[in-house]
């Protein structure tokens, strides 16, 4: 699909918020082998070139699975896997090495890359590797020795910081390197693991030959997950109702509960995945966090202009009474929004009347792009709690285009004349709107 001159401006300014918000982060980049063979890779490295040129600190640890087998098979040699993990001996591990330098050297080259007809030209990327990884050796598990397979021991944080902030790309391949200058295989997904964790990566992402992850339920069929946290998704694994590639599975659940923010599952074979996650709203794969990023708050000042945006259509359609800036910014502590990513897609406002022990709730709105889905909700059971708090015994409000709604939620139509009094002095019989009104101490 063709994007119009307009269609391009509007995705340009609306990336924009995502771009500052993402400018000096730490993020951990990890993929397997599977995806340096994909037709898509070279696309992908373009991606997080500029990801790189945008003012991101990149780390890239990658996998060599296939191009390991693929060097065992030429040399005769027969590849052994005990518990998804491969035992290493020596002619293995040259195996490995081979795998590792070689695919090294090709995404080193291909962050090099600034042909004048590339999405990189003039970037000057400068790559950095080494013995960055410092390992151990599995050793001996249930009588079977792995040999020269090993796991993280440290990662060189001050190495990779030093690194980061001369301006290169990090790039770790799966092999560490102990102190007693031994070589070890280790899995990408341990390294993006310790990596993530012992940088304190503001993001792992993980790319992936699915989507991202997907629930399944008892009739085996799939459900794409979004946005889950951590403790909902650790409850579908305990089921096994989650479909994913289980490096990345691993990986960003072991980031995420050793205190990693967000970490990410987005496709390696997709054009264009990656910064579609990282720059619209709602992404394009699979983000597990700690806590929702879907913010339930009282209102501040700092809210006024995103809550202006999102009545005004509403004012505009005679759905809601005008308010301006000044009387929004007077009344902004009746206000609770919901906040996501920085945006306010949804408000609702209680105003308290002590004479009678009531509360009218007022100026209930959902941004378009972002109903259906419980907020509503959401909020009227906040300003429901609120009120009891306030030891309020009734709440109400007036309304010309939502009373169904209102009635699903159990209030019940009333007349003018059950309004507090100051109230219904207040009240626009041109405006004719509806009461409705729900008990709280039933």
């Amino acid at each position: 699909m063709t994007l119009s001159h307009e269609d391009s401006v509007r995705l340009f300014r609306s990336s924009a918020p995502y771009i500052n918000a993402h400018r000096g982060k730490t993020f951990v980049i990890m993929f397997g082998g599977e995806a340096v063979l994909d037709a898509n890779f070279g696309r992908l490295i373009q991606d997080i070139a500029l990801l790189h040129s945008l003012g991101m600190r990149i780390i890239i640890t990658h996998g060599a699975r296939p191009q390991i087998d693929e060097r065992l098979q030429l040399r005769g040699l027969q590849g052994r896997f005990v518990d998804g993990l491969r035992v290493t001996n020596k002619a293995t591990l040259e195996c490995v090495k081979d795998a590792a330098g070689s695919l090294r050297s090709q995404i080193e080259a291909l962050l090099t890359l600034g042909l004048p007809n590339s999405p990189m030209h003039g970037a000057r990327i400068r790559v950095c590797s080494g013995n960055l990884v410092i390992a151990k050796p599995i050793g001996v598990r249930n009588g079977i020795d792995f040999e020269h397979t090993g796991l993280v021991r440290r990662i060189d944080v001050e190495g990779i910081q030093d690194q980061l902030e001369d301006g290169s790309i990090v790039l770790l391949s799966p092999m560490g390197y102990s102190p007693t200058g031994e070589v070890f295989n280790l899995s990408h997904e341990d390294v993006a693991t310790q990596a993530a964790i012992a940088l304190g990566a503001d993001k792992l992402i993980t790319l992936s030959e699915f989507d991202g992850l997907y629930k399944v339920d008892d009739q085996r069929n799939e459900k794409f997950i979004r946005t889950i946290e951590l403790n909902a998704l650790r409850s579908l694994v305990d089921s096994g109702q989650v479909l994913a590639e289980s490096t990345c599975l691993t990986a960003m659940m072991a980031t995420v509960d050793a205190g990693i923010e967000r970490a990410h599952c987005v496709s390696y074979k997709d054009n264009g995945t990656l910064l579609k996650e990282l720059f619209t709203r709602d992404g394009d794969g699979t983000l597990v966090m700690q806590n929702h990023y879907e913010q339930l708050r009282g209102a501040s000042i700092d809210d006024v202009g995103g809550i202006l945006n999102l009545i005004r259509p509403l004012e505009e359609s005679g759905a809601l009474v005008k308010r301006s800036r000044e009387l929004l910014e007077s009344e902004i502590e009746q206000f609770t929004v919901i906040e996501r990513d920085g945006m306010i897609i949804a408000c609702a406002a209680l105003y308290i009347f002590p004479e009678d022990a009531s509360g009218e709730i007022a100026c209930v709105a959902t941004h378009r792009d972002y109903r259906g889905q419980n907020r509503g909700e959401r909020l009227l059971a906040a300003l429901k709690n609120k009120a009891i708090l306030y030891q309020l015994k009734r709440i109400f409000v007036l309304t010309t285009v939502t009373g169904h709604w209102f009635l699903e939620q159990g209030f019940d139509e009333q007349s003018v004349d059950m309004l507090p009094s100051s109230k219904k002095q207040m009240y626009n019989y041109t405006r004719n709107s509806k009461v409705y009104m729900l008990n709280l101490d039933s």
